[in-house]
């Protein structure tokens, strides 16, 4: 008998999505990432949780109507972590006639009909403060509204619900062989240690490996996929209101500026054909400037390179929208699925997708992840700033900032951490404004971090503010920890 139903190598999204649906089936499963997870096309995400309003443009209704029921359903399951924001494309001379537009926006505000967010509208931006930080040449604009999410977070809850539905998530594990034969006999390095796993079926869902691991650890051809470099930037808040700003840029692909952690403005996404080693992709100085002048053919405030303080990027397959699903079985062996790309909106819907191709193969329970919430989740959208509030009052020493925070990133899990605490001495050491040694601890025992950027750039976006001095005390308490 096999260890594991389903052995998954990648811990992004589509791995966790995959292991929590099914060990939420009942299937064994074990999860294998080679370094930390979301580590790899997530920080480069676009941080949207939509319909994508422009693939009106190319006829996909179809598409833009599931992608609308897979937001609506992430907002239920997660309202601490996709949060919903008006969106506002200013009509610019020089691109899509308005008309086009707003014929666009009719059909996507069809569409959503059955979504609890607020209806489209034409602005004008001479008056709305929308138009405030834009160029005065602007004139309308239309808005709607969509959500926004924090990918890595989303990838590390996904893997926190399938740790508490059985599944085995094992971080720093690299699967460095596989032999095939009636089931799948795994040979994985975990943590230094030589391990062997067998399954009865296996997921390749390691996202720019993808080819790496079907030809080195797999022996199998290449799978087809072609790969792009994805990046973003983040400045200094350029606007002061919570909208997300959709601009069309002279090439006609739609640059996003969205409000990031309070105090910055996040601008992505650039797009180029990259082939090299997916460890090494990086944000260049021609990502930078393609970024930096989309954003200024529209804010009045010019954004430069030398404003950009931090960047991001990662590779993700080209069609990546609905994703690359293959199923591979040879007569008496066991199969292989491979999962590659597919947007962050429709991640859930993939895995069960996906997932549809194995549970023949299995005794498993029905569907259920559109019904359930994240942990953390269980409360709705509209209740969020209660939720802050009731924070406030049940530990009295939180700022507001601070609960604001923590609500974002735990939801109602943050009594967790916070637990029987009358005071921030109560919560161990601090590193910048506001991490605590509790906060460390929970994330390390719940939330598979095992180093200092696991923490400041995935589990937190703490690393945009924090010191230099912190970030080397945090690095050395979760080594003595």
């Amino acid at each position: 008998m096999a260890d594991v139903d389903i052995a998954i190598i990648g811990g992004g999204l589509n791995g966790v999505c995959l292991a929590r649906d099914a060990a939420g089936r009942g299937l064994r499963v074990a999860l294998f990432e080679q370094n930390d997870l979301g580590g790899g096309a997530a920080p480069a995400a676009p941080h949207l949780m939509h319909g994508n309003f422009i693939d009106l443009e190319h006829g996909n209704v179809l598409r833009v109507r599931a992608a609308l029921a897979e937001r609506d359903i992430a907002l239920r399951a997660a309202p601490h972590l996709v949060r919903p924001l008006r969106f506002v494309l200013p009509v610019h001379a020089g691109e899509r006639p308005p008309a086009m537009l707003r014929a666009g926006l009719f059909v996507y505000g069809w569409l959503a009909a059955r979504s609890p967010l607020p209806r489209s509208e034409i602005l004008d931006l001479t008056i709305h403060e929308a138009g405030h930080p834009l160029m005065r040449s602007l004139g309308l604009a239309l808005s709607w509204s969509d959500c926004i999410v924090d990918e890595t977070r989303l990838v590390v809850i996904n893997a926190v619900d399938a740790a508490a539905r059985g599944a085995a998530i094992r971080t720093g594990a690299r699967c460095v062989w596989a032999d095939r034969s009636k089931v799948w006999k795994l040979t994985v390095v975990n943590r230094g240690q030589r391990e062997t796993v067998t399954a009865r079926a296996l997921v390749n869902a390691s996202g720019a490996w993808t080819r790496q691991v079907a030809e080195t650890v797999l022996h199998l051809p290449a799978v087809q996929a072609s790969f792009t470099k994805v990046s973003q930037i983040v400045v200094r808040r350029i606007f002061d209101h919570d909208t997300v700003y959709v601009l069309q840029n002279d090439d006609r692909r739609m640059i996003y500026a969205i409000p990031y952690q309070r105090d910055f403005t996040l601008i992505g996404t650039s797009e180029r054909g990259f082939g090299g080693d997916p460890a090494m992709v990086s944000a260049g100085a021609d990502d930078l400037a393609y970024l930096c002048t989309a954003a200024s053919r529209y804010f009045r405030e010019r954004v430069e390179p030398a404003d950009v303080v931090h960047a991001m990027a990662g590779c993700v397959a080209e069609d990546r929208r609905d994703g690359f699903v293959k199923m591979n079985r040879g007569h008496r062996e066991a199969p292989l699925l491979t999962v590659v790309g597919g947007t962050t909106t429709s991640a859930r819907l993939r895995a069960e997708r996906a997932l549809a191709q194995l549970t023949s193969l299995f005794a498993a329970s029905p569907t259920w992840t559109a019904a359930a919430p994240l942990p953390g989740g269980g409360f709705s959208h509209e209740s969020f700033d209660d939720q802050v509030d009731d924070a406030r009052r049940r530990w009295t020493f939180l700022g507001e900032r601070h609960a604001e925070r923590l609500v974002a990133a735990y939801g109602t899990r943050i009594d967790r951490i916070l637990g029987a605490a009358k005071s921030m001495d109560d919560l161990g050491p601090v590193f910048g404004d506001d991490l605590t040694g509790a906060e460390v601890r929970y994330l390390m025992r719940e939330e598979f971090a095992r180093f200092a950027d696991d923490i400041l750039w995935r589990r937190s976006k703490l690393g945009l503010t924090m010191s230099r001095p912190d970030r080397g005390a945090l690095a050395t308490f979760m080594a003595a920890a």
